[in-house]
């Protein structure tokens, strides 16, 4: 049953969408649905011992989780499979820009952000491919970024946040230096995000 419970989240975590427990219940435990708290702490011991993942309730009330590398990592270093390398590259590259603006930004101001890096809303990206599908759905799908709606706007606006899954991942001190390492400073150049980063 555990390694049954292993093999399915394995599978379904290539997607980056959070599985949900009564996916597990439903697919693979079934009729061990008594000890499932068991079965599944213990496919989380096996994931973390045998591939370095660690399995993370993301919603307590929905029980869904998502399995983040705990693998360690070189500073600033972010950790994805290969085929996302790209994905995960641009995922970064926002993540530091909502930070450094203060953990929050609007909509209007990421897409402008994106444009200095010549990557569009509605322009079909030879890398990325559908830039906005993939921020405004597949990163918010994946728990990476999280996005509210502004009230009281109109048109509509939205603002971006860190994801519980980027949260989970990577940290605001591997941000800021990899922002440090590109702008060639120290990171304690930007001083209110360096004391929120080692805090």
């Amino acid at each position: 049953q555990v390694s049954d419970v292993v093999r399915f989240l394995l599978v379904k975590d290539q997607k980056k969408i959070p599985i949900k427990r009564a996916d597990i219940l439903k697919n693979v435990i079934r009729e061990h649905r008594d000890d499932s708290s068991e079965i599944i702490k213990r496919a989380g011991k096996t994931l973390q011992e045998v591939f370095g993942l660690q399995l993370v309730e993301t919603d307590s009330k929905r029980h869904t989780y998502v399995l983040v590398n705990n693998l360690p990592r070189a500073e600033g270093e972010y950790l994805c499979r290969n085929k996302e390398k790209e994905k995960m590259g641009l995922l970064l590259v926002i993540l530091s820009f909502i930070f450094m603006k203060g953990n929050s930004v609007k909509d209007s101001a990421l897409w402008e952000f994106l444009h200095l890096l010549h990557v569009y809303p509605g322009k079909h990206h030879k890398v990325f491919g559908d830039v906005q599908k993939l921020v405004t759905e597949e990163f918010v799908r994946q728990k990476y970024l999280e996005v509210t709606s502004i009230p009281l706007m109109d048109p509509p606006e939205y603002k971006y946040q860190w994801g519980s899954r980027a949260e989970k991942e990577t940290s605001k001190k591997d941000v800021l230096n990899f922002v440090a390492k590109i702008q060639g400073k120290d990171p304690t150049f930007w001083a209110s995000q360096y004391s929120e980063a080692s805090a």
